[in-house]
């Protein structure tokens, strides 16, 4: 039975997603704050610990060869041993902020060359025990019903992690336990919401999804299914119901592309609105990957905003999704970026419908600066007209090829990836990810770029990309909570996956936090370009 003190929050939570809708806050400066730690939060040390989540007794895991029933006794207590020397955690990250919709807690861990058994301890103060796991794996996985327990009651509060391996074999250590990682993860006040789909070159290029939580991943669309070769950059419309995607006839590469949109519950149908005026020319090529705003989604204006190649040169282009003709001006036209004489693609379009960011650069190729030179900059939407553009302070750096720009949903921030200037931005081992206010200002680097330390691995050097916001904030007192997805081959196989990271907003400061690992992903397959909205996937 869930406590009142959870149905006070949830309470809370609800009004704050209410009321963060509305809200109409200038930008904040974003350099106040930038640590990977807890966030400050007022914890009453007198109050007794209360839940009983976790087990008086130690856990015993049985998967794979199971931990002997003596683990206790071997490990002796949480000091025994040396204090250095243990397993590497490597999910969840230390310092890491979960959704409270987050997947059950995964504990993955690196031991070094010898250590066989493993002690995995848990402690909340305001938990009655703390949870002690024995296990002969490497990777251990929190039960659903104890995650669901956790998660309503130990609330914005450290929940320390600690992780100590030995040399177990013949029912006996051989040396004495080694402590390797420690430290404190939190649990925030709110969920993250929104389903994420992402395209994936694994097996034929596809978009799957699934929404936060859910611990598997399904087919959005695959190729064969809408007559092409290769579907790759894709996006939400408003309402969640339709994925716009490039389709390519090249099943190796993303041109040349058309565009299309297909519905995402499982039927895969052609918007009944879009007329065959608008059909034929989404159709042409080559243009690249369509956004939308909610300020242009209703009858008699959607609008698709996207890039397109005239002449040798890519533009940004609008295009009447219900157009009545294929002619210039009625059914498509350029946007003017006067004073910007360079190449424009991968734009982002506000939800406000006033105005678009776009990668500017002396060469593009549809989302890519693959000669670096790009900056940021942004037009206004001055109904299908564009305007003046404007280089986004703090994304227009000279020693710095910025792309991949995003509107947080309330349009107060842009995310955007960068790598040095005369690099290309694509599957640039150099990528990070920054944020800055959406109208310029100092830029302020992810602490979810970095991989846990003990690892091994840095950034630059894991590909962080294609950042992209959840399609809601929610405010809870002073602090607004937002989330984040993002590409990066931090993972045991180098490969790309995916990850998220919380940001909290709070008066003048930010305080991001380091990533958390999607584990419902194949961690197989090459999964990357993720957007994250109320994407309707069918309910498995």
């Amino acid at each position: 039975m869930r406590t009142s003190r959870r149905v006070g929050l949830l309470a809370l939570i609800s009004l704050g997603s209410a009321c963060s809708s509305a809200r109409e806050s200038p930008p904040r400066d974003l350099s106040g704050g930038n640590g990977g730690g807890d966030a400050a939060v007022a914890i009453d040390a007198s109050a007794p610990s209360t839940f009983t989540d976790f087990p008086v007794d130690p856990v015993l895991d049985t998967t794979g060869t199971p931990a002997p029933a003596s683990s206790a006794t071997l490990f002796g207590g949480p000091t025994t041993g040396s204090s250095t020397g243990g397993p590497c955690l490597v999910d969840p990250e230390l310092g890491a902020l979960f959704p409270g919709n987050w997947l059950r807690l995964r504990v993955h861990f690196t031991p070094p060359i010898g250590q066989t058994l493993f002690e995995i301890r848990v402690h909340a103060a305001s938990q009655l025990n703390d949870l002690v796991v024995y296990t002969t794996s490497t990777t251990w996985t929190m039960p659903a019903p104890m995650w669901t327990a956790l998660s309503a009651h130990t609330i914005d509060e450290p929940l320390t992690i600690s992780v100590r391996g030995a040399p177990y074999a013949g029912g006996a250590l051989s040396s004495p336990p080694s402590l390797g990682s420690t430290g404190a993860i939190r649990i925030a006040p709110v969920q993250a919401p929104g389903a994420i789909v992402y395209w994936t070159s694994s097996g034929g290029t596809a978009l799957k999804g699934f929404a936060i939580g859910d611990e598997t991943v399904h087919d959005v669309l695959r190729p064969s299914q809408v007559g092409t070769a290769c579907v790759g950059c894709h996006s939400s419309t408003p309402d969640g119901a339709f994925v716009g995607f490039s389709a390519a006839s090249d099943p190796q590469g993303g041109n040349p592309a058309a565009i299309a949109l297909r519905s995402v519950d499982g039927m895969l149908k052609t918007p009944t609105f879009i007329t065959p005026s608008a059909t034929a020319l989404l159709a042409r090529t080559t243009q690249q990957q369509p956004v939308f705003s909610k300020a242009h989604w209703s009858t008699g204006d959607r609008i698709a905003i996207s890039a397109f190649e005239v002449a040798g040169k890519w533009e940004l282009i609008w295009t009447d999704l219900e157009a009545s003709a294929q002619t210039a001006g009625v059914g498509y036209g350029l946007l003017a970026r006067s004073g910007d004489t360079q190449m424009g693609a991968a734009p982002s379009f506000s939800h406000d419908g006033k105005t678009i960011v776009y990668t500017s650069a002396a060469m593009l190729d549809g989302e890519n600066g693959h000669l670096g030179g790009g900056d940021l900059r942004s037009i206004p939407y001055a109904a299908r007209a564009g305007g003046a553009s404007k280089a986004i302070t703090g994304a227009s750096e000279p020693t710095f090829n910025e792309n991949y720009a995003s509107f947080s949903p309330d349009d107060q921030f842009l995310v955007f990836s960068r790598v040095p200037n005369a690099e290309t931005s694509v599957n640039n081992p150099k990528a990070e990810v920054l944020v800055i206010p959406a109208t310029g200002g100092t830029a302020t680097r992810l602490a979810a770029n970095d991989p846990p330390a003990c690892g091994g691995k840095q950034s630059p050097g894991v590909t962080n990309s294609w950042a992209k916001w959840a399609p809601s904030v929610t405010q809870v007192g002073t602090k607004t909570y937002y989330w984040l997805t993002f590409s990066s081959t931090r993972s045991d196989g180098g490969n790309p996956q995916l990850y998220v990271a919380g940001a909290v907003v709070d008066g003048p400061t930010i305080t991001t936090y380091p990533a958390l690992y999607l584990w419902n992903q194949p961690a197989a397959e090459n999964n990357h370009t993720p957007a994250w909205d109320v994407f309707q996937l069918p309910i498995l």
